[in-house]
């Protein structure tokens, strides 16, 4: 028998608790064997515990190091930092995967299987900010300071390089803006190229312009395989290839660390669709199948991955922004009964 892996569950606010029922069902169908801890964030927190990222959330994250989340939204006003940025700096979370794959073929592109790796710490996101008054213009100027460490390079490119190999994958590009950004992300680009000496052997590498990789991506996606690239271009990086196979409603996202790794779907919280049942809870359960490999329950991974596959192209289930009619929770009873049916 399994044994059972304790993991935080945070539904988030918004479609969040309808997506995370949904996936909460699929996995139940799936025998998971996680023993979840339910905690709150986002406006939820701050309805509970006066906080968007209460210390009870905190603290199940550092006792179970694991944690699926919905999205979350940042409430305007009132001085409050992103929950999703704290949760990264707190566990320094210095890894995002973004895969994405093809899900429902005979769109713009096809066959799709690509990853972004990002990394999620450092650049220009480190929110190093200030504005220079002149005369009565008090934001007169604006400045910005980006940092990104040899230590923070070596970090990110081990991880994709690593994981990359692991995962079978035949080439790794290093997205840069050396020409122009010297220092910054020159710093990316020689870390890699030095590094690259320990796997030459093992996968082929190549570098790429940032600017240029995004056109690259458009004409022809596939002549990539694994992305790497610094914190700015990696957010961009990941909702363009997204959009690729479909938009943000079939994005996953991990982001690991040392000592923590959430998994949550990418897209917002969508409040204007809230307690509707028009959710689309794919990327969640997307995320829920990182989840399972992170933990080495691989086959299970497969098995759900291939239940949602089965039920969007054989069973034709689709929530309504794929042009079905099913609901967030009929999706889910769907792949849930295509689980349990192998």
């Amino acid at each position: 028998m399994t044994a059972r892996i304790p993991a935080t569950l945070i539904p988030g606010d918004g479609i969040g608790p309808e997506i995370v029922d949904g996936t909460l069902t699929v996995l139940d169908a799936l025998g998971a064997p996680f023993d979840w801890d339910r905690q709150v964030a986002g406006l939820a927190g701050i309805q509970v515990a006066g906080d968007p990222l209460p210390p009870a959330t905190i603290e199940s994250i550092r006792r179970t190091r694991l944690a699926l989340k919905g999205p979350l939204e940042t409430p305007s006003g009132g001085g409050y930092r992103s929950s999703n940025v704290r949760l990264r700096e707190e566990f320094k979370l210095y890894a995002n995967l973004r895969p994405a794959s093809t899900l429902i073929p005979g769109g713009r592109y096809d066959n799709i299987d690509l990853m972004v790796v990002r990394e999620n710490l450092e650049g220009l996101y480190i929110g190093h900010e200030h504005y220079v008054p002149i005369d009565d213009d008090p934001h007169a100027v604006a400045m910005a300071t980006g940092i990104n460490t040899r230590a923070g390079c070596r970090r990110i490119l081990e991880h994709a390089f690593e994981y990359a190999i692991a995962q079978g994958r035949k080439k790794v590009t290093i997205v840069h803006k050396a020409n122009i950004m010297k220092a910054l992300t020159g710093i990316f680009k020689e870390t890699a190229e030095q590094m690259y000496e320990r796997y030459r052997t093992r996968i082929a590498m190549d570098t790429v312009i940032v600017d240029a990789c995004a056109m690259k991506l458009v004409l022809d996606p596939h002549q990539f395989d694994v992305l790497v690239t610094t914190n700015l271009f990696g957010d961009i990086l990941s909702d363009l290839v997204a959009g690729l196979v479909g938009g943000l409603g079939m994005a996953p996202g991990a982001n690991i660390g040392a000592d923590a790794a959430i998994f949550e779907a990418v897209h917002g919280s969508a409040p204007d669709i809230a307690g509707q049942g028009r959710a689309n809870p794919v990327a969640l359960m997307l995320a829920a199948a990182m989840m399972l490999e992170h933990v080495r329950l691989a086959p299970l991974a497969s098995r759900l991955r291939s239940a949602i596959g089965t039920t969007l192209n054989v069973d034709n289930v689709r929530t309504a922004d794929l042009g079905g009619s099913a609901s967030t929770e009929a999706f889910s009873r769907a792949v849930a009964a295509r689980v349990r049916r192998g």
